[in-house]
């Protein structure tokens, strides 16, 4: 007669009849509380240094980087203005608007190896570096083509200078823009990442918390004891890692937008106010060399004037100092765009005058208003304005550092805290329960 051995319970049928019992159940619950405090304390810590990084990318990175494309537009705009001025001069330029051209061709070049950086994986910006890249010399091969027939009176000169202001305008500047567009825009996308809320996390420190109080009531209910000692240390643990947390991160989250209102967003309005303010210097000076063929030059004049000159809604500097608050940066940002709405009007009421001059054919007075170093000249309205944008700018990106640094410094230490008040939540729960499971042993 064969003896057929008894079949031994599976590894699953242990497990199942171990938690009809109470001590199985018991020892469930420690091991599913385990595991959610160390995917939460996981999940929350990587949340929280992946904002860190972001915070230290848009300081070292992203944000130098869309200053680059910014600074591409502003010392193309720049040059284009002054070689116009300086061609007003006649015979050899004065050296200082011949320095500051060549300064901003190579502010332009070097800005543009720095922008050139960082295109790859993005077809658009490598198109637009390519065009900079591949126009730029024909542009300053254009200009000394023109003060090469300036220097010697012969009116082709003109023709050049207008030739290389068109390749700048419909080829370079557009370039230029459409790179800071796009380097503006990831910027923007980093501030927004670096301020949302996390979610995910939140919920799952939720869920432990959930769990950690209906496992208290279960002991409550099975051992008549009111408090089990580590787990209600494990849930002050958790406790304390949520309100560090929410309220870092809010913090956090303030600075944030603080840069983006008083920084990146002004920035970007003094930019663009800078740009159209060049612009029409460069329409201005290009008006009187082209000698009664230029009313388009005058007509763009008009039209950009309107956003730096005026009490209407399209008028950036108004924009500017409606986003500029009480702050010390931006107190400054404040004072230099008030002074900078004051010198577009004086700017303004010079350039009427050229027009008048021109127009009445004074044409030697209407050029000295407008490169002349008089007070009421052009030039000199011009001058100033520019200095208050550029000071503006400065103190605009000043703002930006400091607000993205005090947001980074909001979070120092929660990666650690939440490390340590993890491990103090995983023994509060392990030996919260382990005394519970040697009553029944």
């Amino acid at each position: 007669m064969v003896t057929v051995a008894p079949e031994r319970p599976s590894a699953l049928a242990k497990v199942t009849r171990s938690a009809t019992t109470t001590p199985g159940r018991l020892s469930l619950l420690a091991v599913g509380l385990l595991v959610l405090t160390v995917v939460t304390g996981i999940v929350a810590a990587l949340t929280v240094q992946a904002k860190r990084d972001t915070l230290d990318d848009l300081v070292d990175h992203r944000e130098p980087l869309a200053a680059a494309a910014q600074q591409i537009f502003r010392s193309l705009s720049d040059a284009d203005a002054t070689a116009a001025s300086a061609f007003l001069s006649g015979g050899v330029e004065p050296a200082a608007l011949r320095t500051r051209y060549e300064f901003d061709i190579a502010q332009a070049g070097a800005a543009l190896g720095k922008a050139s950086s960082d295109v790859g994986g993005d077809a658009l910006a490598a198109d637009q570096v390519s065009i900079l890249s591949q126009q730029l010399p024909v542009y300053t091969g254009l200009v000394e083509t023109a003060r090469a027939n300036n220097r010697q009176g012969f009116p082709a000169g003109a023709a050049y200078l207008r030739e290389a202001s068109g390749l700048m305008r419909s080829k370079l500047l557009p370039a230029a823009e459409k790179l800071y567009e796009i380097d503006y825009d990831r910027l923007q996308a980093e501030q927004e990442d670096a301020r949302s809320f996390p979610w995910g996390a939140l919920v799952l420190i939720l869920v432990l918390l959930g769990a950690l109080v209906v496992t208290q009531r279960y002991l409550t209910r099975k051992t008549n004891r009111l408090l089990n000692v580590g787990l209600v240390t494990a849930t002050i643990a958790v406790v304390l890692a949520l309100l560090w947390g929410a309220v870092a991160l809010l913090i956090e989250a303030g600075h944030v937008g603080d840069a983006e209102r008083n920084g990146s967003q002004q920035v970007d309005v003094l930019v663009q106010a800078r740009i159209n303010s060049l612009k029409s210097r460069a329409d201005e000076t290009l008006t009187l060399v082209a000698r009664g063929d230029g009313p388009g030059y005058e007509q763009e004049w008009q039209q950009l004037a309107a956003t730096i000159t005026g009490g209407g809604p399209e008028n950036l500097l108004r924009q500017a100092a409606d986003l500029a608050s009480g702050d010390s940066a931006n107190g400054v940002v404040a004072g230099e765009v008030r002074q900078a709405v004051d010198n577009a009007e004086a700017w303004l009421g010079a350039h009427r005058k050229i027009r008048e001059l021109d127009e009445g054919g004074q044409y030697e007075e209407a050029v000295k208003v407008a490169i002349g170093d008089a007070p009421d000249s052009a030039a000199t309205a011009f001058g100033k304005l520019d200095k208050n944008l550029i000071t503006a700018l400065n103190a605009g990106r000043e703002e930006f550092f400091t607000q993205t640094t005090k947001a980074a410094n909001s979070l120092s230490g929660l990666v650690p805290g939440l490390f340590v008040l993890g491990l103090i939540a995983a023994a509060g729960i392990t030996l919260g329960i382990r005394e519970r499971l040697r009553e029944y042993r």
